[in-house]
């Protein structure tokens, strides 16, 4: 079964500083029917405004990945690190038995835009822990390239739950098929662009939750970044 949810469908916050579209019920967005896709909890799609972002604050028992889409984004947190997040990078921390940390666009003129992913973990009450790569375009073109596993296999984060995480980007006759395990659940969201999902058109901010389904087929894209979760029912 393939479910499409359309990007206007998703909650949305204006805080003047912050654009904020939640693919799941998240802060004062509350919808019974969207609480997370089995064990994926977050997708926050945020705009962030020049010079401002998200103060120290706290976190714990989650796995949280965030996605840079365009600009920057300048990371500090109670367990002594501080990078600086760009496109093409991941970022996971565990956020385990407790952390606190702030996420700033120190950039003078140009937005961040960005996807915070959060994702529960296997167990609770794990140190806390933090990691980051870079995965050149060219590693996702054309093809869905392992980004997070519980395994850090092939270069991939290592995030401390039942789930991989997919990133790819599709243009013209660009196409991949995945095949997924049917007694899991997978979850495409369509970051920008267009492209096709099973032959179902969708655009930026659309997505498609699939259960019980053998293969997650992309094709027919148009400047398109896509991320695919293979998830714990």
């Amino acid at each position: 079964m393939l479910t499409i949810r359309k990007s206007a469908e998703r909650g949305y916050a204006d805080h003047g500083w912050l654009q904020s579209f939640h693919s799941f019920s998240f802060a004062d967005y509350h919808d019974p029917a969207h609480m997370g896709f089995g064990n994926l909890r977050v997708i926050n799609e945020d705009v962030v405004a020049p010079g401002r972002g998200f103060g120290m604050h706290g976190h714990r028992d989650m796995e949280i990945v965030t996605y840079i889409l365009s600009g920057a984004l300048a990371h500090r947190d109670s367990i002594g690190n501080g990078q600086t997040i760009s496109p093409g990078e991941v970022q996971r921390m565990s956020a385990g038995r407790g952390v606190m940390h702030s996420e700033v666009n120190q950039a003078p003129n140009e937005p961040t835009h960005l996807l915070q992913i959060w994702i529960l973990p296997s167990d609770k009450g794990i140190a806390p822990s933090y990691e980051q790569t870079r995965f050149d375009d060219a590693e996702k073109r054309g093809r869905l390239r392992l980004v997070a596993a519980p395994d850090g296999r092939d270069g991939a984060v290592t995030i401390h739950a039942d789930a991989a995480l997919y990133a790819g980007l599709f243009d013209g006759s660009e196409r991949a098929v995945m095949p997924l395990d049917i007694k899991r659940l997978a979850y495409v969201h369509v970051a920008r662009g267009e492209v096709s999902v099973n032959g179902i058109p969708l655009r930026a901010g659309d997505a498609a939750m699939l259960k019980a389904e053998s293969h997650v087929e992309l094709s027919n894209g148009r400047d398109a970044e896509v991320l695919v979760f293979d998830l714990a029912p």
